[in-house]
């Protein structure tokens, strides 16, 4: 072991955590499910996520066995919802191919939909006790500031070199308790601003703390400017109050989720209720412009109120298409902004009859 695992060893056992959800009835299925909430959400985001997914989905073929949409919905929020499509084909082939058992092997388990080398690794540590090196945006943090490797770990030649780094430093005895404590002195310590370097348990080996440069690493990714687009949604509404939503297709944002129809900001949407048969429509309000930012383009959101007087809607119920009643919601996966839409203006309306 050397010095820098021993140091943080033994800073772990007096100070790394030790109480999270998922470090309680640790399983393969539990360390697995906490790993993939966590990818690009803070520990405090996820934690009543991941406690209310245990609950519903207490084993991989729970979760297996439920459907896409369900999932969806106990996902609504954690944004980036790849992650919980890839979760559940992983879950159906867990149950399928390897009988509910977690393969415990760093290849097999990369070959599930949405692990890779640093989740199969966690899930090999943390939950099965075998050596396996991770490397998590805390992880890469802590080795580029620790060993001062200058640039932006998603560039190959960077990323290859922590990864060299992570498979040195990890050690052989207590793997499962050093990658926890890694992750922790990332999450705890070595921050992304305002680290408490005088904390840490190997500063006086930190090449980045003793060039005063700890900002200089890892390095960031090259800035560009993101792309706008511009997008009406209709807020389709029948006698009811019902409003009607359209499921999206599988890939692309919010790939498998509820959202109400969009068309373009020049179009009249009149016009598109006529040419689809709703019947009688008239415009109802025009809501606040609201933007939505995704990791390559801000979506600027235009909710347009269509109030749908006669019964022509009905041609619309069918596969992908439903009419949704926020007061007797089933358990349904919304886009977040849907999601905040219908509670908005089915609080105006229900105030509109008070």
């Amino acid at each position: 072991m050397s010095e820098f695992s021993r140091r943080v060893l033994e800073w772990f056992d007096r100070h790394g955590r030790k109480d999270l959800p998922w470090q309680q009835d640790i399983s393969p299925y539990r360390v697995w499910v906490s790993e993939i909430m966590l990818q690009q959400t803070q520990v405090t985001t996820v934690i009543p996520y991941f406690e209310r997914f245990m609950q519903r989905f207490p084993s991989v073929q729970a979760l297996a066995m439920a459907p896409v949409d369900e999932v969806l919905h106990h996902w609504s929020g954690l944004g980036y919802y790849a992650r919980a499509r890839n979760l559940h084909k992983a879950a159906k082939l867990v149950a399928a191919e390897y009988a509910g058992e977690f393969p415990g092997d760093l290849d097999a388990l990369q070959g599930l939909p949405g692990v890779g080398r640093s989740t199969a690794g966690a899930v090999l540590s943390l939950a099965m006790g075998q050596w396996a090196p991770i490397l998590d945006g805390n992880v890469k943090r802590v080795l580029a500031r620790h060993h001062a490797v200058a640039g932006w770990p998603g560039q190959a030649a960077v990323l290859q070199r922590l990864w060299q780094l992570s498979e040195v430093q990890t050690p052989r005895d207590r793997v499962g308790d050093y990658n926890q404590a890694m992750m922790d002195l990332g999450a705890t310590l070595c921050t992304r601003s305002r680290p408490r370097c005088n904390d840490c348990p190997v500063v006086r080996s930190c090449q980045a703390g003793a060039q005063g440069g700890w900002r200089d690493y890892p390095g960031k990714k090259p800035k560009k400017a993101l792309p706008q687009r511009q997008v009406q949604m209709l807020l389709l509404r029948n006698a009811a109050g019902e409003v009607l939503l359209q499921q999206r297709p599988p890939q692309g944002i919010w790939g498998g989720l509820w959202s109400f129809p969009e068309l373009p900001v020049e179009d009249d949407p009149l016009q598109w209720c006529h040419d689809r048969g709703l019947g009688k429509a008239r415009p109802g309000r025009l809501l606040p412009l609201r933007r939505h930012t995704f990791s390559h383009f801000y979506l600027d959101i235009q909710p347009r109120e269509i109030l749908l007087e006669e019964p022509g809607y009905g041609v619309l119920e069918g596969p992908g298409w439903v009419w949704y009643n926020a007061r007797q919601p089933d358990e349904r996966g919304l886009a977040a902004p849907v999601a905040r839409l219908i509670e908005e203006i089915d609080n105006q309306v229900g105030a509109s009859h008070e």
